[in-house]
């Protein structure tokens, strides 16, 4: 393949909702671009996108895919997205690095909430947005109830540049608005037929080509000056002008397809060729000390990872957006985030498992390479001389879902715990936590289908046999009144014997709080907790009840108490303790009896100080349909939601609650079967706060039989 100059190259992701047909269309992109020669399908099993075995198995993208396709000697580097919320972190990597995206819409279903979800991501990247209208073949396709659709819920900057003369099973002709040309489609797609508009649709195009015009104006003071004064463009003014609208998001285009017969396809190529911003026309990306990329092919090189994938017989594989300067084979390269060498020995063009070798590729073109060492997704990789430079990383969305997972067989630990590493690299929005608390693994994702894909990834391809089960929750434990305790460790078994007494106040701690005026404080540590909140430790020992050599071993006793609360084992936080009395004896007494008498003195206190379990709220946002929206909040209201408020976003509302993450276990489930897919949220870890005294004395029947069983 040629080296494509900066100003040659489109980058552009494929976004919509599952089943709009993004991959299909991707296939015929790829058909048109002249990369394959014979057209595959997703039901067939042998498209370029859907390649990976549990994409083949479950017939919709689970991954994106990088491809590219060559059209009017400009290079077309193409990201298919999947459709599902659940794989949110495919589509932002793919936003993050390219300069447009097309908007697959379903011509039967119009705006789904993966199209409104995308469109917030695209606003808030701003993004330039081609609108692609797909299946305009079927039985229920509605191209104008649509665009009405796309117009109310994004604005009158969505204009349609085609329109079909007729939809449904007969579908093979548009009305061009801008050639003022009618394109009639052969029946297995391809290049159409030129024709004039039809007489009928005459006037309805010239409204629609008037109205691109004004806005094609509006981008250009000079423009919209001489629209005013001619009430025309010419046809270089009006490109110009459009091409600039489209990048300033003045304007949202709207073109027509049916991606099953590769109708409209290679009119989509020609409007990505020639309105589609080059890199440098772009967003520029920016590193985290604020400089800004432009796509300069005279700066040194920068490459941003956005994705890394493993292919089998081939291993790990990088996929980079050239962020400035150039890069060629045998190019030594060194990592900016962590400071590693590492050399580019192979560089590929990437169309789904094939591979096309390059010599070279210049700014802003995306390529791949195989085997680096110690470069992981999110990092950067500079030409040495420059090596400091990091570009800012795509941020990923808070996980939705939370499970535990173990192996089936313990002789699998170590292999799961490399496997769940290993996706973590592949995938950013996996969150892998080895907890000491829970004394569970827990897996953090986007959603049940997210984490059974990965499940589906450990059992097939890995062959770790694994079980999910609910997590534990991570409650604290706390106290609400002082109390006094004291506790004699004695014991004598024949030789030298143990003997230690405490005698303790505890209460609890707030911030700006002052010292009990009943002991004398002659010494005062305070210690924050990993988990939250502190436990100070205050010595008010006189006349040298206790030596001062064993009050590190009481306070060694009282932390491992805290670690393992007395009411339910969970963490204990925002204490304070008072040690002031004691005794000793000058043979038995050592730093192991001090620790056990501080311990037990602690956790008989403990409990007679108004003890509470402290329980995890967050913040969740619900974007409901609003006619789901009854149900939803009766949902919530049964999960102890406290609604905060209600916001219209569009069609959609926008509930704000907060709710107990007890209450959330597998909540994606039940909002996606409640809504028929229709809703999404997020959630945001905020406080602890006390649970009701009807869960907490559930939790504590609980806790007790555990133990029992145990013992």
């Amino acid at each position: 393949m040629k080296v494509y100059q900066t100003g040659d190259i489109r980058n552009i992701a494929l976004v919509g909702g599952a089943k709009s047909g993004k991959t299909t269309l991707a296939e015929c992109l790829l058909l048109e671009g002249g990369v394959i020669n014979r057209r595959g399908s997703v039901e067939d099993k042998n498209s370029v996108s859907d390649y990976r075995e549990i994409e083949l198995e479950r017939q919709n993208s689970v991954f994106s895919t990088v491809l590219y396709a060559e059209h009017n000697g400009k290079k077309i580097n193409i990201i298919d997205t999947p459709g599902f919320d659940d794989f949110v972190g495919e589509v932002l990597s793919a936003l993050t690095v390219c300069d447009m995206a097309g908007m697959v819409i379903n011509a039967q279903n119009g705006v789904e909430v993966t199209t409104e979800i995308s469109w917030r991501n695209l606003t808030r990247m701003n993004k330039p947005v081609i609108f692609v209208m797909n299946q305009l073949d079927h039985e229920k396709a509605n191209f104008d109830e649509v665009v009405r659709e796309l117009q109310a819920q994004f604005g009158s900057k969505v204009l349609p540049v085609q329109y079909p003369i007729a939809t449904g099973v007969g579908f093979n002709s548009v009305i061009d608005v801008l050639s003022r040309k009618m394109l009639k489609f052969p029946a297995n797609g391809g290049k159409p037929e030129v024709m004039d508009i039809p007489d009928s649709d005459k006037a309805k195009a010239e409204e629609m080509r008037n109205a691109l015009i004004e806005a094609a104006a509006e981008s250009d003071e000079a423009l919209m000056e001489k629209f005013f004064e001619n009430g025309e463009l010419s046809e270089e003014e009006l490109l110009h002008g459009l091409a600039s609208s489209i990048v300033q998001r003045n304007i949202f285009p709207l073109l027509c397809a049916s991606s099953k017969h590769n109708i409209g396809t290679s009119s989509l190529l020609d409007f990505i060729t020639k309105f589609g911003p080059a890199p440098d026309q772009g967003m520029p990306l920016k590193s985290k000390d604020g400089k800004e990329y432009d796509y300069k092919t005279s700066e040194p090189f920068c490459g941003f990872i956005f994705k890394t994938a493993v292919e089998p017989h081939l291993g790990e594989i990088s996929f980079i957006k050239i962020v400035a300067g150039e890069i060629g084979e045998s190019s030594d390269v060194v990592n900016g985030t962590n400071g590693t060498k590492e050399r580019i020995t192979q560089l590929f063009a990437v169309a789904g498992k094939n591979r096309e070798k390059l010599e070279k590729a210049v700014a802003g073109d995306i390529v791949a390479t195989v085997k680096l060492k110690n470069s992981s997704t999110n990092e950067t990789l500079n030409n040495p001389k420059t090596s400091d430079t990091e570009i800012v990383p795509v941020q990923y969305p808070n996980p939705k879902y939370r499970t535990a997972i173990k192996a089936m067989n313990t002789s699998d630990d170590e292999k799961l715990g490399a496997t769940l590493n290993e996706l973590r690299k592949m995938d950013p929005t996996i969150q892998i936590e080895y907890s000491k608390e829970l004394k569970q693994i827990i897996v953090s994702c986007q959603g049940e289908m997210h984490m059974n894909a990965a499940k589906w990834h450990m059992e097939t391809i890995e062959k770790v046999p694994i079980e999910l089960y609910p997590p534990k929750i991570p409650y604290r434990e706390t106290i609400t009144k002082p109390a006094k305790s004291m506790y004699r460790h004695k014991k004598q078994s024949g030789g030298a014997g143990q003997f230690g007494e405490v005698h303790m106040m505890i209460e609890p701690w707030r911030d700006g709080m002052s010292w009990t005026t009943e002991f004398p404080v002659r010494g005062s540590d305070v210690h924050p907790l990993s988990w939250g909140g502190k436990l100070v430790f205050n010595n008010c020992i006189v006349g040298g009840a206790i030596d001062a050599r064993f009050m590190p071993a009481i306070l060694k006793g009282i932390m491992e108490k805290i670690e393992e609360g007395p009411l339910t084992g969970s963490y204990a936080r925002d204490i304070v303790v008072y040690v002031y009395d004691g005794k000793m004896h000058p043979v038995d007494s050592n730093e192991l009896s001090f620790k056990l008498a501080g311990r037990q003195a602690f956790k008989e206190g403990f409990k007679n100080a108004g003890p509470k379990i402290l329980e995890p709220i967050y913040d969740v946002e619900v974007i409901v349909p609003s006619d789901r929206m009854g149900d939803v909040m009766t949902d919530l209201q049964g999960r102890r939601a406290v609604v905060m408020g209600m916001d219209s976003e569009g069609s959609y509302q926008k509930i704000k609650a907060r709710v107990p993450l007890a209450e959330m276990n597998r909540y994606s489930t039940a909002l996606s079967s409640l809504t028929s897919g229709k809703a999404t949220y997020n959630m945001t870890f905020n406080e602890y706060q006390q649970v009701p005294t009807d869960v907490q004395t559930v939790l504590l029947k609980t806790y007790e039989d555990q133990e029992k069983d145990e013992e």
